[in-house]
């Protein structure tokens, strides 16, 4: 058996491949050579002074409207993607059954201020029945001193002395038991005034809480913003603290870039970052600045935080939350919402502050809100035109005792200061310096509410703020006139009674 040479030809045609071969070789470790080099000038010049990361998304005040009352949804005025002003009514319940509290509250404070009030005049009653008493004690005891010096001689026999002696001690048995009601009394009373009395008190800060719960039957909003995650419907019966709906505030957001924990060493606020969106692509660079480091990773916050001592250790690099505030200028240019993705940078090369420090700040409107400080002054203000109002009633009714005219020998009430007792040396009308202090203020409707019904008057009846005629409610609108409404109803103004 013969074996045949190999020709020639194919080693030369074997050589060639291997040159090529090693041509493309290195070809190839010189494009990785300067792949390489390329990447490593990039990276001292440029990389190493930024940090990236594509886990950071776009971020701001989610403000819950929650409800504040009990009530059935009525009205559901904003829908989603709608912007809404601060103040603005939002949802509306039905107000009949706080319109019917608030009327029971109103009725229990003012039937306790009358009873108050009772108890300040009986106490004045008392001090002058005292006083009549301890008079005719007086005028017994005189005579019976005078008894026991003209008995010796024959002139008053001796039962007139014992009779005077017997009357002396019935007299000065009535004025101990007089008073001891009249400190009875001072005990519920001494040291306060009508408006100042702990029952009014009570029954004020009810009839506060009361109007609290009508007023927030109108749901506002407390910041300005554009509607999401709309909850409430018609006919819904919410309680405090259900979740209606959602304000996002899109002029004020941030960007929360998730970095490892390898990283932050070098991360401080005040450095700058650059955030690119997903929405706008390359098209656009935010420009922003680290606010600060959010003090933990997410594992202590979360809903069933981790716990590495059951044996079930598994070490894994922890994330942690780095604020980065956005120019409001590019914002508005290029507008963003929460939750998109975006490609984060920060240049540690910047110095930066002190990591124990923040840039964050909380001076922009969601941070803070007055569309619930007039309820508590309207609340306040109302309480005290219903007290006044009972208390001047009594007033007015004394006022026209006098004019008619009093039994004779019978002094009408508060016409003076009790001078007869050392311990009524409270001045003649002192229990109402309170309701008069306040009667400028009870008849300015300034703090009233444009639909809230006139309550803190004394003069118009409760009316709600819905149904017909709810257009003429209001302070500016006046008393409510119906079809139906006697000729001949009277009402007070703030000199007495008149007919209309």
């Amino acid at each position: 058996m013969t074996t045949m040479s190999e020709s020639p030809a194919s080693h030369i045609h074997d050589d060639s491949l291997g040159k090529q071969r090693n041509r493309r070789l290195l070809l190839v470790g010189l494009a990785l050579i300067l792949t390489g080099s390329a990447y490593g000038a990039y990276w001292w010049t440029v990389s190493r002074f930024w940090i990236e990361t594509d886990n950071a998304y776009v971020t701001g005040n989610l403000v819950p409207v929650a409800a504040q009352a009990t009530g059935i949804v009525t009205q559901v005025l904003f829908e989603e993607t709608q912007f809404v002003n601060r103040g603005d009514v939002m949802v509306r319940l039905d107000e009949h059954e706080a319109y019917a509290a608030l009327g029971r509250a109103r009725g229990r404070l003012g039937e306790t201020v009358r009873q108050i009030n009772a108890l300040f005049l009986t106490q004045r009653q008392l001090g002058e029945k005292l006083a009549a008493r301890r008079a005719r004690l007086d005028v017994i005891r005189h005579d019976v001193d005078r008894y026991r010096k003209a008995s010796p001689s024959g002139a008053v026999s001796k039962q007139i002395l014992q009779n005077a002696a017997d009357q002396l001690q019935a007299l000065e048995a009535d004025v101990r038991e007089t008073q001891a009601e009249y400190e009875a009394l001072d005990a519920q009373i001494g040291g306060t005034t009508v408006m100042e009395h702990p029952a009014v008190e009570l029954a004020k800060h009810e009839f506060i809480v009361a109007h609290l719960e009508y007023a927030r039957q109108q749901i506002r909003a407390p910041v300005s913003g554009y509607i999401a995650k709309r909850k409430a419907q018609v006919g819904d019966r919410v309680k405090p603290g259900a979740n209606l709906m959602t304000i996002v505030p899109l002029d004020h957001l941030w960007v929360e870039a998730n970095l490892r924990e390898t990283e932050l060493s070098e991360i401080r606020p005040g450095q700058p970052a650059e955030v690119r969106v997903d929405l706008y692509g390359g098209k656009h660079t935010f420009h922003g600045t680290v606010e600060g480091l959010v003090p933990g990773t997410g594992s202590p916050f979360a809903l069933l935080p981790p716990d590495n001592s059951t044996g079930n250790f598994i070490h894994i690099i922890e994330r942690v939350p780095v604020r980065i505030a956005l120019a409001a200028d590019e914002i508005r240019e290029y507008p963003i919402r929460p939750g998109l993705s975006t490609v984060t940078k920060i240049r540690v090369s910047e110095g930066g502050q002190s990591v124990w420090s923040s840039l964050a700040k909380t001076d922009t409107e969601e941070y803070q809100t007055d569309v619930y400080g007039d309820e508590l002054t309207s609340a306040e203000s109302m309480a005290q035109g219903v007290i006044a109002g009972n208390v001047r009633h009594n007033a007015r009714a004394l006022e026209l005792t006098e004019e008619r005219g009093h039994p004779v020998g019978i002094e009408p009430p508060f016409s003076r200061s009790p001078s007869t007792l050392s311990d009524l040396g409270r001045p003649t009308d002192s229990l109402f310096d309170g309701p008069r202090r306040q009667e400028s203020n009870r008849d300015s409707d300034s703090h009233v509410p444009s639909r809230s019904p006139d309550l803190g008057s004394a003069f118009y009846p409760l009316s709600p703020s819905i149904g017909p005629g709810s257009q003429r409610l209001g302070p500016e609108a006046g008393p409510f006139s119906s079809p139906r409404e006697p000729l001949n109803r009277k009402t007070r103004n703030g000199t007495g009674l008149i007919d209309r």
